[in-house]
C-alpha cells in the first residue's frame, strides 16, 4: 500500500544513492527469509539501500527485485547491473529523505 513515486523523486533518490555501497547482497538461494530481514533492517536504518545480486543466481534481476520489493515493502529506484536501489520510507523513527514534491 505505498504510493508509487513521482520521476522526480525516483531521479533525487538515485542521485542520493549514487556514492552508497550495497549493504545486502542476494545469493545464490535467491530472495530468501534471511535476505528479506536483512533488507527490512536496512531499510529501518538507513531507508535508501543498495542490494547487490550475485552472478550466479540463475534469476533474471528484475523479477528479484521485484520479489524483494513486494516482500519487504520496499520501492524499486532503479536497477542498474546487477544493483538494485530500493527505498522505503522509516516506520519507526522519523525519516531522514524528504523527498520532492510534485509541484515544482
Amino acid at each position: 500500500m505505498t504510493v508509487a513515486l513521482t520521476p522526480r523523486q525516483r531521479q533525487y533518490l538515485k542521485a542520493l544513492a549514487h556514492p552508497l555501497a550495497p549493504v545486502v547482497q542476494v545469493g545464490t538461494a535467491g530472495v530468501t527469509d534471511s535476505v528479506v530481514t536483512a533488507v527490512d533492517e536496512a531499510l529501518e536504518r538507513h531507508e535508501l539501500i543498495k542490494v547487490k545480486v550475485g552472478k550466479a543466481l540463475a534469476a533474471d534481476r528484475t523479477d528479484t527485485a521485484t520479489d524483494l520489493a513486494k516482500r519487504s515493502g520496499a520501492q524499486i529506484c532503479q536497477i542498474i547491473g546487477r544493483v538494485l536501489v530500493l527505498y522505503r520510507r522509516r516506520v519507526h523513527a522519523e525519516p531522514t529523505i524528504r523527498l520532492p514534491t510534485q509541484a515544482a
